[in-house]
């Protein structure tokens, strides 16, 4: 084999440089490639194919130039030991070796989260659900920060780290047993994607991952409640804030859907007037026959010029202006609260106004509709909810139930029980 080394005056670039390549010839075949040296002509030895003297550091670049040769002989007979026979394309290797590709860092579990979340938002999951798996990657960054101190990878995350991280939601920064609950669902649904979807292995055993949820008292409205909010004199601020609230309480709309009510949800069914739309929070379809007080209110609003159905406040709005309404109402009858503070149950009395959301109405809605005899099937579907579970939930909260049945078993029937089927929810409300 031979190797030779030549200045190309015909690729000289603008600056007045020649690039320096080498030749070698071997077995009939010829590999000319360049060297990724220049100089300017005056500075290059033809005979001698070498840098002259006048090249600022001409022996390190004549250094280089012997090196080449040096790799190419030691390539050729590399490959002939080997049994493979050289070509131009494998020779290139010894003047030009091929950068060592390095594996991919690991990603930390943080930015395995993040990628999840971005999985989910391709999937189209709504908006919310996102939050909340973002609220969950924030927390378990603050752990990392105040635990460890350092980065935390999928295997870092065992048993005993996530005892720790439940030490320290609920110890450090007194988050209840649900709060607690929802961070830890999400936690445990992103290592199961992880585990499931992207074949990782995991650092704990999922099936001994325990996330319970307390089930906590939910509050609702009586129907003389109702009447009572919906009677009542009020400021005229107050009065929006009323009538979106009993609007949810008739339909059992939940605020981010009442929110978006337009025009276009209202069709007609067998004379009367019913909403057809997409919830925000699951986007499934619901459609919900509405009622005469429902209507009223409705009607109260329809001469209007809004794009919206009803006027509805932001949510920090309508419910301190519920509280208000409630506690002009005369909706002050004590209400038992309980909370775990560590590891302590801690019962508390409030009057009932002070628990008044607009999540109250949807809770309202459900239970007085199991009142009047509405099935737990056809309410599931009305809610919009994906399980019959999730609806029996009302169901254990109306304990007229549980009462009257005792009073039958113990008791027999009496004339003095009035009947769970009765007529409107409030008809009071059509006078608002």
């Amino acid at each position: 084999m031979k190797v030779t080394f030549t200045l190309r005056e015909d690729k000289t670039d603008r600056a007045g440089l020649a690039p320096v390549f080498v030749c070698a010839s071997f077995d009939g075949l010829r590999l000319q490639t360049t060297t990724k040296e220049k100089c300017r002509p005056a500075d290059w030895n033809r005979d001698k194919q070498q840098f002259r003297r006048s090249l600022p550091g001409y022996q390190d670049a004549n250094a280089y130039l012997d090196s080449l040769t040096l790799r190419l002989h030691a390539r050729y007979r590399e490959l002939r030991s080997a049994g493979i026979a050289p070509t131009p394309a494998l020779m290139r290797e010894a003047v030009h070796p091929m950068a060592e590709v390095a594996p991919p860092a690991e990603p930390t579990l943080l930015e395995l989260f993040d990628q999840y979340r971005e999985v989910l938002r391709g999937r189209g999951f709504a908006f919310n659900t996102l939050r909340h798996y973002g609220t969950a990657r924030n927390w378990l960054q603050k752990f990392e920060q105040a635990h460890s101190k350092k980065t935390v990878y999928l295997a870092d995350y065992t048993l005993a780290y996530h005892d720790d991280f439940i030490h320290f939601l609920r110890l450090k920064h007194g988050l209840g047993p649900n709060g607690i609950f929802t961070i830890l669902k999400d936690v445990k649904t992103f290592l199961r994607h992880l585990q499931r979807e992207r074949g990782l292995t995991l650092g704990l055993d999922l099936d001994r991952m325990q996330v319970r949820w307390t089930e906590a008292p939910k509050h609702f409205l009586s129907a003389a409640d109702l009447t009572a909010l919906a009677a009542v004199a009020i400021p005229d601020t107050l009065v929006p804030v009323r009538d979106v609230f009993l609007f949810c309480c008739y339909t059992g709309l939940r605020y981010s859907d009442v929110q978006q009510l337009q025009p276009a949800n209202l069709h007609h069914w067998n004379g009367h007037r019913i909403l057809k739309l997409v919830q925000v929070k699951t986007r499934r379809p619901v459609s919900i026959y509405l009622t005469a007080a429902a209507e009223a209110i409705l009607d109260k609003y329809a001469n209007t010029e809004r794009l919206r159905l009803l006027p509805v406040y932001v949510n920090q709005v309508m419910n301190r202006g519920l509280k208000r309404l409630g506690h002009l109402a005369g909706l002050t009858t004590p209400v038992e609260t309980m909370e775990v503070v560590n590891g302590q149950v801690v019962k508390t009395s409030v009057p009932a106004y002070e628990l008044l959301t607009m999540h109250t109405a949807r809770h309202t809605f459900a239970t007085q509709s199991l009142l009047r005899g509405v099935s737990p099937a056809v309410l599931q579907r009305v809610m919009g909810h994906s399980k019959l579970q999730t609806t029996m939930h009302y169901a254990k909260m109306v304990e007229d139930f549980q009462h009257q049945a005792l009073q039958l078993a113990w008791d027999g029937p009496t004339t003095s029980t009035p009947p769970l089927v009765a007529g409107e929810v409030c008809v009071a409300a059509t006078a608002a």
